[in-house]
């Protein structure tokens, strides 16, 4: 009997491949998601997959009634996402990251899902005492964001009582890189092999910061990891997804755009924004479960110059393609 699994934000950046991904395990697919960045021809794709898309708000108690009907497994991925999208409208992102969050994970536990996986995230570390030495799921957590706020409350609350009844398992993501049919130009690398590829001048801030960084297929491989493993490798645990070389600065990223382009000008400017600071060990999903990713951040820029040189997104300042239009 095959497993019907439930995607909350599956026709999102990340949520597009892992319903890919899930699909090519025999599963049963279902989907809730509100479309919030119109990406309907992406839902419209998945639904001639044999995917069920409900469009809806993960706010919408029937709607998540209604999706959580006779699902197994549950990936939480809904979200307002990101530290300038929560800042610029606290009462949702609330809303959305944390009472949608609490009363889903609720209803699903009610449902008799057994497996629920929480995309978090590793701005949770925030800006580290010591960002040279490499910090684990155990390290302190240090949120500088409301975002990052809201996801340190949410694994706490899912993560109680993860071993009695419905597994619960938290992925903290590096930041996520690459190529999806839901594109995203707003996140750094895709936002800076972007500028450069359309020979504009670049300001960089914060560039001896430290950052890890995951590419969108891999960061679905590991939701789709974390389902497959047996729940006591699983259940109640913490995972950083990513990988312990793919530690970067940002003066090292336009390092490795600039090996593959020449166009643009770049320029380091000071900025107070954004403190976040923090290198990232992936030892423990590797060990434990067995997960390597398969690109680098190399690949990754590759990947999206040569989407760019094809026309694959129109226009690439679209603002579609950023969580905040």
């Amino acid at each position: 009997m095959s497993r019907t699994t439930l995607v909350t934000g599956g026709s999102g950046y990340i949520g597009v491949q892992l319903v890919d991904q899930l699909l090519a395990t025999g599963r049963k697919v279902r989907v809730l998601d509100c479309l919030l960045h119109g990406q309907e021809d992406v839902a419209s794709g998945q639904e001639g997959a044999a995917v069920e898309v409900i469009r809806a708000d993960v706010r919408d108690a029937r709607a998540r009634a209604r999706a959580l009907n006779g699902v197994q497994e549950v990936v939480h991925l809904a979200a307002i996402v990101g530290d300038p999208a929560c800042a610029r409208d606290p009462q949702a992102s609330d809303q959305v990251n944390v009472q949608a969050t609490r009363s889903l994970v609720a209803e699903a536990r009610a449902a008799g899902v057994e497996r629920l996986a929480f995309a978090s995230t590793c701005s949770n570390y925030g800006r580290m005492a010591d960002p040279s030495a490499p910090i684990a799921e155990e390290g302190e957590l240090r949120p500088v964001s409301l975002y990052a706020e809201q996801k340190v409350a949410m694994e706490r609350l899912i993560l109680a009582n993860g071993r009695d009844g419905m597994q619960t398992t938290c992925l903290r993501f590096a930041t996520v890189y690459g190529v999806s049919r839901r594109m995203r130009f707003d996140l750094t690398v895709n936002e800076f092999t972007r500028e450069l590829w359309a020979d504009r001048a670049l300001e960089v801030f914060g560039e001896q910061f430290w950052r890890p960084y995951i590419h969108v297929r891999d960061a679905a491989r590991a939701l789709l990891t974390v389902l497959e493993a047996p729940p006591k490798e699983v259940a109640g645990q913490v995972f950083n997804a990513g990988r312990s070389g793919e530690n970067y600065r940002k003066l090292d990223l336009v390092a490795e755009i600039r090996k593959q382009t020449e166009r643009g000008s770049v320029s380091y400017v000071h900025r107070d924004e954004d403190p976040r600071d923090y290198k990232v060990s992936f030892d423990k999903i590797r060990l434990q479960l067995g997960f390597e990713t398969l690109m680098t951040v190399p690949g990754g820029i590759a990947e999206v110059l040569g989407a760019l040189d094809a026309g694959e997104f129109g226009d690439p300042f679209d603002g579609r393609y950023r969580n905040i239009p």
